[in-house]
């Protein structure tokens, strides 16, 4: 009886302290940094020998039960791992549901190396977070600023590892549509630059910053802006999408012409990704944004299947990807010369423009 007791007093405690984080469903508001949240006890009302042996039976049941039920609900979450090839790629696992106070808390939590995540890992992936880090708490901000504060486990790195870790643990974060930086603290304390290597954060970290950076060395960066492509990427069967920043010519018109023309050429030196279009894939005329939407005219070259029209899935899904990671965008319209009609490659047709959440489902906490 005693043992129950404590057990249902931290199971209190906790939810408790978990509230602290967020607010309601859909609502989020600054809260007090989670190292002030006080400490909740004897919220248990005294039971009686007699209680607790006629309830007994009963309430392991229907513990039983609820277990099963909570176990069976899942819900997809992008978590951004470390790749065979030592890249930052997502991948799509499906986790506990829980309360959307909760959800920032749980995909840092499956960041860690040794964590929840160990035995869901597809083949060739691994955890970046350092073995034994822990959340302290989190915090959104008015103006979509996730503050994330770690144990001190978290310093324990090598220099080598300080941009992914901080690549995986901003973009992770930010694919929910109302969180657009992360702030890192440590037991309590704000970091303006990760504890080993120094690499600056300022007042957060965001997905502008870039992701499995490209060389630079030759390019003439005053002239050129970073732009993050996406590239398919295969480990056995497991096919995925690996996000590369790379730097394109600045131009106002222009701009979206060379984002195509860079994800045509291909990644140059990144070797472990996949081009995916035909050699002689052009732009047939200038991109058009009109609204959101962004009008790709292509030859017919881009075709998996000239005759009918057939586009393949990897070509389509690699544009959208990149090109709406542009605030501008929201949708791509592909079209191709002398074709009236474009379909996938389960013959289903492309009648609207296409958007990200066709291929990466986006949600609020």
């Amino acid at each position: 009886m005693q043992k129950k007791g404590l057990l249902m007093t931290g199971a209190i405690t906790l939810s408790v302290l978990l509230t602290g984080c967020f607010q309601g469903e859909q609502s989020l508001e600054d809260l007090d940094p989670p190292q002030n949240a006080e400490e909740v006890n004897n919220l248990e009302k005294p039971t009686t020998d007699e209680d607790s042996k006629a309830s007994s039976e009963e309430s392991e049941q229907t513990e039983g039960e609820e277990t099963s039920e909570v176990a069976e609900e899942t819900v997809p979450r992008q978590l951004f791992l470390l790749d065979a090839n030592g890249m930052v790629a997502s991948q799509t696992l499906e986790l506990p549901k829980l309360e959307s106070k909760e959800v920032a808390t749980q995909v840092i939590e499956y960041l860690v190396k040794g964590g929840p995540v160990t035995e869901m890992l597809p083949n060739g992936f691994q955890a970046v977070l350092p073995e034994g880090t822990e959340v302290i708490g989190v915090n959104l901000k008015e103006d979509g600023t996730m503050i994330v504060d770690l144990s001190e486990e978290f310093k324990d790195y090598q220099a080598s590892e300080e941009l992914q870790i901080l690549e995986s643990v901003t973009h992770t974060l930010t694919q929910f549509e109302n969180v657009n930086k992360v702030q890192l603290w440590i037991n309590g304390h704000p970091q303006t630059e990760m504890p080993v290597n120094g690499t600056p954060i300022g007042e957060g970290y965001s997905r502008a910053n870039g992701i499995n950076i490209t060389d630079t060395d030759t390019l003439d960066l005053v002239n050129s802006q970073a732009v993050t492509m996406y590239y398919p990427a295969e480990h056995g069967e497991n096919r995925y999408y690996v996000p590369v920043t790379q730097y394109v010519e600045k131009g106002e018109e222009e701009f979206f012409h060379s984002i195509v023309q860079s994800l045509l050429e291909g990644p140059g030196y990144q070797a472990d990704v996949v081009n995916v279009f035909n050699s002689q894939t052009d732009l047939a005329s200038e991109p058009v944004l009109s609204d959101g939407v962004l009008e790709l005219v292509f030859n017919e070259e881009i075709l998996k299947d000239s005759e009918q029209g057939i586009i393949a899935d990897e070509v389509m899904e690699t544009l959208v990807r990149t090109l709406t990671e542009q605030e501008a965008i929201d949708a791509v319209d592909i079209k191709v010369e002398n074709k009236e009609k474009l379909v996938n490659e389960n013959g289903e047709s492309y009648d609207e423009p296409v958007t990200k959440q066709t291929f990466t489902p986006t949600e609020k906490l």
